[in-house]
């Protein structure tokens, strides 16, 4: 095991080549650019010895993925944001032919107006497409999950395709210490992808063909299961990495102080992170308050939040917003306890376009939620809403 003190992209970069895809698809785009960059130096030192396409766009990107992960073998991509969108028609297509790419995504702001920093719209805008979705708060975690990720996406049981989302600039561009461990510990942990199925010339098959309604059903329905699936076998492969790493980046929401909590704050991301010490500061002042973070928004772990809310009132920060109505995650929990809870949630919309949010911010979005003062999804630091 060795120490390395990076950026969550190079970072990246390494979990990745030590995942040893046979396919990279490489188009850079801020604040993703730097990844790819540094898979091109492991390319450059001879570490990645697989192949590394560079594409003309990101739709390119997502479309050489589907060729190779469709010959059977692994792959990996990069984008961020607009590059995102611009792949939307291929993620769909991913995930219908069940193919287990794994994509980082850096959580960056949709223009215009034009802003690099995070916010997670463009992520949250995607999470219809059948991808799996991991959201990070720390360069750690971001190692454990893409290597994680491959080995869940790759599973019998689900064959699904995983986007690791992690904010931009916050942790994409921060440096922080991860534990790598060995190649040979991360080959025995992976072992070496064998598809369900692939195109092959010498035993030819006919894929993504025509299909009536009475077929076409039934695929959703597989990918609906597999999802179901993966909300069993993700924690199943954390374990295994715990017992072999002694880290676990597996749960589907990371619990903080909520045993004896009255009240939850529920995060994704690095609010997730910086909202430990506002937990901690709360608790310092006899507010029996815990953190729960959502590791995994697809699948939705709609049965942790219903257990969590048997004896606590919820509070919800979203770096995101549906325009007409309000931040996902609060809606995602809200339906999550209908009719199944009497737990008070309230919704906070705060840090869009990378706008800071401290733990002293966190503080007070809990304060206003235990006092009552909220109506809705609250806008928090909005001109007029504090």
């Amino acid at each position: 095991m060795t120490v390395m003190i990076d950026t969550g992209n190079y970072i990246a970069a390494k979990a990745a080549v030590m995942a040893k895809p046979d396919v990279v698809a490489a188009y850079p785009i801020t604040p993703q650019t730097t990844l790819v960059e540094g898979i091109a130096n492991y390319v450059a030192s001879g570490e990645y010895k697989g192949e590394y396409i560079c594409v003309e766009s990101e739709h390119s990107a997502m479309s050489a993925c589907i060729g190779s992960s469709a010959t059977g073998v692994r792959t990996f991509t990069a984008t961020s944001s607009h590059g995102l969108l611009l792949m939307h028609e291929m993620l769909h297509w991913a995930a219908l032919a069940r193919l287990p790419i794994v994509m980082c995504n850096i959580n960056r702001v949709i223009g215009p107006g034009w802003n690099i920093w995070a916010d997670e719209n463009d992520s949250i805008s995607q999470r219809d497409t059948g991808w799996i979705q991991f959201y990070c708060s720390s360069n750690q975690e971001i190692f454990d999950t893409i290597i994680q990720s491959f080995k869940i996406a790759e599973h019998e049981k689900i064959s699904l395709p995983i986007m690791v989302n992690y904010n931009a600039f916050i942790l994409s561009h921060t440096s922080m210490p991860a534990d790598i461990p060995r190649q040979k510990e991360i080959d025995d942990y992976l072992k070496r992808y064998r598809p369900q199925w692939n195109l092959d010339c010498d035993n030819p098959i006919t894929f993504g063909n025509i299909i009536g309604t009475e077929h076409y059903e039934k695929i959703r329905r597989a990918m609906q299961d597999a999802q179901e699936n993966a909300l069993r076998i993700i924690p199943e492969v954390a374990k295994e990495w715990k017992k072999l790493f002694g880290r676990f980046h597996g749960d589907l929401i990371e619990k903080y102080h909520c045993d004896d909590a009255e009240y939850i704050l529920f995060s994704m991301g690095a609010i997730g992170a910086e909202s430990k010490v506002a937990i901690d500061n709360l608790r310092s002042r006899g507010i029996k308050i815990g953190l729960a973070r959502v590791r995994t928004f697809r699948p939705f772990p709609a049965q942790e939040i219903q257990n969590l809310a048997k004896n606590a009132d919820l509070v919800v920060i979203d770096r995101n917003i549906s325009i007409g109505y309000e931040g996902a995650l609060f809606t995602e929990i809200k339906a999550a306890l209908y009719g199944k809870s009497d737990a008070k949630v309230s919704g906070f919309i705060a840090g869009l376009g990378g706008k800071d949010v401290t733990f002293t911010n966190i503080e007070n979005i809990c304060k206003r939620a235990i006092d009552g003062k909220t109506k809705g999804s609250t806008w928090y630091g909005f001109e007029g809403a504090n």
